[in-house]
């Protein structure tokens, strides 16, 4: 059985309040759930202790039996130091697609051609 850690919301609509709970992987987002191991709260303030509320003794138990934690989890997981995320560089995200170098290469094409025709 494959297990995750991961969030499953709660709240009222646009009031988003996660639970952090590990799961088998094949459950449903909000369905059943084998413990629940912290909490994380995005309305309050970045700054606010009570934000990300953590079980560290649960999820280090959990962890230790091969639970794998989401990318959001994990976030959260680094930041109080108990696992490691590793950091992702991709360069080419911000390199526009290919119909946008088009549309680009076009628009210095016109820009250069009344600038030409003032230069003659």
């Amino acid at each position: 059985m494959a297990l995750k850690i991961r969030l499953t919301r709660g709240g009222a609509k646009k009031r988003p309040y996660y639970r952090i709970v590990v799961a088998d992987a094949r459950a449903p987002r909000d369905g059943r759930f084998i413990d629940k191991v912290g909490a994380y709260d995005p309305m309050k303030a970045k700054d606010d202790p009570a934000r990300i509320v953590l079980d560290n003794d649960k999820i280090q138990g959990w962890l230790a039996k091969g639970a794998q934690p989401t990318d959001r989890v994990l976030r959260f997981l680094d930041q109080a130091g108990l696992a490691k995320r590793p950091t992702r560089n991709n360069p080419q995200k911000a390199e526009p697609g290919e119909k946008a170098k088009e549309r680009a290469a076009k628009r210095a094409e016109k820009a250069a051609a009344p600038a030409e025709d003032a230069a003659a």
